[in-house]
């Protein structure tokens, strides 16, 4: 009787739940000390039973004890009360058919199912449409980057106030609520493509050597179309406000439906859906845009997608999101309160590690009151406040990382980017879902505590840092670039694309379109002094180019023309990418194995009446320390290392062409180990 597991974890919980927990911990200690009728039997004993109450000395309530004469039986009962098991149905309305889904399996596979459309819409076709979405309607990169935090702006404001409230409410109809919020956001993110009239080619850009042909003036113009901005960003707080619950209320949901060592894979498995999301949504936006933007309308045209001016149909995919979102609002909102067995499950599970002050009233957290006393009690957990933490720096460099690495695998081994962005996805998503069901799989399987649990997330980190030295030692040196670290055949000077054998052509360095002659990679055509295209050949070939030497072999085929240039960068030298892939590969697992056990820990750590709050508080700290600045951060990283800017006739400074590749890795590491 030294040990009285479970009489820790007292803050914000009802009396009857809390004796029920003292039963499964300790039945000896229950039946003397709540079901003693004499008074001399229980001063009979102090030195069993006052020893475990040493610590729980304090100004605040003593814990209220079970009423003398009550079984066994009719305690539980009173706990059973709380938990509102029910059949799958609506009102009196339960179909036996539904009833195979009313289990932990079945509700997991509809949360898949919801986290899988938010992946999709979220961090899948809005990532992929925003490059045409700034064409299409006259938007500036601060402007759509103003959208796409739009998201995490909205998750931030509403997750403390969801997860608070919820947590006492119909989780399952918060998920309802959910999935309608998400397919309301998706719905409202197409507007603009039907109000904003059919899209209208621009004239064809000469991008070849034509003696005062492509002078432009600088002129600022404003245009109504940018409006639609405001459109896209109460789309995206839609989409924030309906994955709050989702994160927040359905992880609880499913620790409350099972037990503690299958927690774990539940949770894996549905935080790897919302990361598998991403993938579908980028190959499903990938293929609609090959769509013509207007072909809802019957709208054709001749311009293929080699065409600069070409859009694709963004929009689409949202449609179908939408759809697919408003089908789960039915299966989610006939599940009941509680699923069956969730009493049971309830009565065995302890808090490993939360250290309460006292105990609290049933009714704690159903006024708004009682919001800031909630949070001050879980802000002093330390060893839940060091968990948030952690999660959100990694949060910091696994978002800078993603965000940024298809530019990276791009310049450093000169791929296109769309080449570039497929690698990107095909290392960072199976490797970071593989890592989430890897992580809670592990965590199951060896049944691991809250302090082993944590210990593993540690070692998983550690090995992730480790390897992330490879930046250092698989990058690649620039390729020769005319103009930038590469004279014009000893004309011009460096960090001049103007030389004596372009000067006539007047070429435009908004309009960047690169080419390789001989070796040597030029800014476009038209600085390569190219006058000559043959459109019909892929890729696209130039010839009479007068700023590349002219070859001392060339062919007089008609199918050939002697070209002397080709559309796109020179193939590199470096074969540093296999080992780059198969390394980073291993670090993006290692890195997402140690997010499901940290979810776990933060569950078992804090009170059970503030798992989802609990939540709430990570999901805010790790966007406003983590996903919010860390693409802010790398972007301003990444841009130091830059040795060719887009200026335009304005002399405004635009994107980025070409960076220092090496500068570029060293920085890349320091930030990461910072």
């Amino acid at each position: 009787m030294k040990s009285a597991k479970g009489i820790e974890n007292l803050a914000f919980v009802p009396s009857s739940p809390d004796i029920l927990r003292r039963l499964s911990a300790s039945p000896s200690q229950i039946e003397v000390s709540a079901f003693s009728s004499d008074p001399q039997k229980e001063n009979s004993q102090p030195q069993e039973l006052q020893k475990p109450q040493e610590p729980q000395k304090s100004p605040e309530p003593s814990l209220p004890s079970a009423p003398p004469n009550v079984s066994v039986e009719q305690l539980r009962s009173l706990s059973l009360s709380e938990f509102e098991e029910g059949p799958c149905g609506w009102r009196n309305f339960h179909p036996q058919c539904l009833q195979r889904f009313n289990t932990p399996r079945g509700f997991l596979l509809h949360y898949c199912l919801l986290a899988v459309t938010q992946g999709i819409v979220v961090n899948g076709l809005v990532n992929i449409s925003i490059s045409t979405i700034e064409k299409r309607y006259e938007m500036k990169s601060s402007l759509t980057g103003l959208i796409s935090s739009s998201y995490d702006i909205s998750f931030c404001l509403l997750s403390l106030f969801v997860s608070f409230f919820g947590e006492r409410g119909h989780k399952p109809r918060w998920l309802a609520f959910a999935a309608f919020m998400i397919g309301l956001g998706a719905l409202v993110f197409s507007l603009p493509q039907f109000f904003s009239g059919k899209y209208k080619l621009g004239s064809l850009f000469e991008d070849t050597c034509v003696t005062a042909s492509n002078s432009t003036s600088c002129t600022s113009s404003t245009s109504s179309l940018s409006n639609y901005l405001y459109v896209f960003i109460l789309g995206q707080l839609l989409l924030g406000a309906g994955g709050t619950p989702l994160y927040t209320l359905g992880t609880a949901f499913l620790d409350d439906s099972v037990p503690t060592h299958k927690s774990s894979l539940y949770i894996g498995t549905g935080y790897a859906m919302s990361i598998l999301g991403p993938a579908v949504g980028y190959v499903l936006g990938g293929q609609l845009l090959t769509m013509y933007i207007d072909v809802a309308v019957g709208e054709s045209t001749d311009v293929t997608e080699d065409d600069p001016r070409w859009l694709g149909a963004w929009w689409i995919g949202f449609l179908l999101s939408w759809i697919f979102a408003w089908s789960l609002i039915i299966p989610f909102s006939c599940f009941p309160k509680h699923l069956p067995g969730t009493a049971e499950i309830q009565a065995g599970k302890t808090s490993q590690a939360h250290q309460s002050n006292g105990n609290a009233d049933a009714k704690f957290g159903k006024s708004i009151k009682d919001f800031p006393a909630a949070l001050k009690n879980l802000m002093k957990n330390a060893v839940f406040m060091c968990l948030v933490l952690s999660t959100s720096s990694e949060a910091l460099i696994t978002t800078g990382f993603a965000t940024f690495l298809p530019k990276f695998i791009e310049n450093q081994f000169g791929l296109t980017s769309s080449f570039a962005a497929t690698l990107g996805g095909a290392v960072l998503i199976p490797g970071a879902a593989l890592g989430q069901i890897l992580g809670g799989f592990l965590v199951s399987k060896f049944k691991m505590t809250c302090k082993n649990a944590m210990k593993f997330a540690l070692f998983t980190s550690g090995v992730a840092f480790t390897l992330s030295f490879v930046f250092i030692y698989a990058n690649c040196e620039n390729e020769p670039f005319a103009g930038v670290s590469e004279s014009y055949n000893g004309t011009g000077e460096l960090g001049s694309l103007i030389a004596p054998c372009n000067a006539n052509c007047n070429c435009l360095r908004s309009y960047y379109y690169p080419v390789c002659g001989d070796g040597v990679q030029y800014f476009s055509p038209c600085f390569a002094g190219c006058s000559n295209p043959v459109s019909h050949r892929k890729p696209k070939v130039y010839y009479n180019c007068s700023c590349i030497e002219r070859k001392t072999e060339i062919t007089s085929t008609a199918e050939t023309l002697g070209f002397e240039a080709k559309a796109g960068k020179c193939e590199t030298h470096c074969a540093n990418l296999p080992i780059f892939l198969c390394i980073f590969f291993i670090i993006i697992i290692f890195t997402f194995m140690a997010g499901t056990p940290i979810t776990v820990s933060i569950l078992r750590c804090v009170n059970h009446r503030q798992r989802s709050l609990a939540l709430g508080i990570q999901f805010m700290f790790l966007r406003l320390l983590g996903t919010i600045p860390g693409p802010i951060i790398f972007g301003f990283t990444i841009d130091s290392t830059c040795i060719l800017w887009d200026i335009n006739d304005c002399g405004i400074k635009g994107a980025c062409w070409i960076y220092d590749n090496i500068k570029m890795a060293h920085m890349l590491v320091a930030i990461s180990k910072w």
